[in-house]
């Protein structure tokens, strides 16, 4: 079996390293696609020189005897567009896109996908996906990989958790994290 390139998850390479809010009609959008259409949709939207970002994580599965690691979406169902209203029809048309959620506090939302998921990604560290957050307590990462990333913590099954989250979709990721290294904030 052939070994696939890697699938774009980013266009302009520049996107989030920018972190644009209000660049004259352009808006976020989180576009929730329909089964299994995530990628399909980013390599259209790539095709049309449209913004768009798609967080993907690696995915160790073993059949059959044989390691294989794939690129899955972080978010399953979730492309983020960041683009034009005649850019947003364009996507509709694709007929991949079941739901258009625009982002209401764009700020906010910036940061968590500019700076918080790529580091957690690129960390390669064993992420786990949370849906529907409960509230908790909200704390900073005082030293280690993630020094100074904030999020709220949680507990699962016994080891300590912490949890950086994208309100808007009321969805997130988890990552193991060493309680003494977490410092409260006010």
């Amino acid at each position: 079996m052939p070994i696939l390139k890697e699938e774009p998850s980013l266009y302009p390479e520049t996107l989030l390293d920018e972190a644009p809010l209000d660049v004259a009609d352009r808006r976020w959008f989180a576009l929730y696609t329909k089964a299994r259409q995530e990628k399909s949709l980013a390599r259209e939207l790539l095709k049309h020189r449209i913004p768009f970002y798609l967080p993907l994580v690696k995915k160790t599965n073993v059949s059959r005897g044989r390691k294989r690691i794939s690129r899955m979406p972080l978010f399953g169902g979730y492309v983020f567009l960041f683009g034009a209203d005649e850019e947003r029809v364009r996507c509709l048309a694709t007929n991949r896109i079941s739901r258009v959620l625009a982002v209401e506090r764009p700020r906010a939302a910036c940061f968590r996908l500019a700076a918080v998921l790529p580091d957690l990604i690129a960390a390669n560290a064993p992420l786990t996906i949370e849906a529907r957050l409960a509230p908790g307590r909200r704390v900073r990462v005082r030293q280690g990989a993630f020094a100074g990333l904030e999020g709220t913590v949680l507990k699962r099954r016994g080891e300590t958790r912490l949890l950086v989250a994208i309100n808007f979709l009321q969805k997130g990721a988890s990552v193991e994290i060493d309680d003494f290294s977490l410092e409260p904030l006010e």
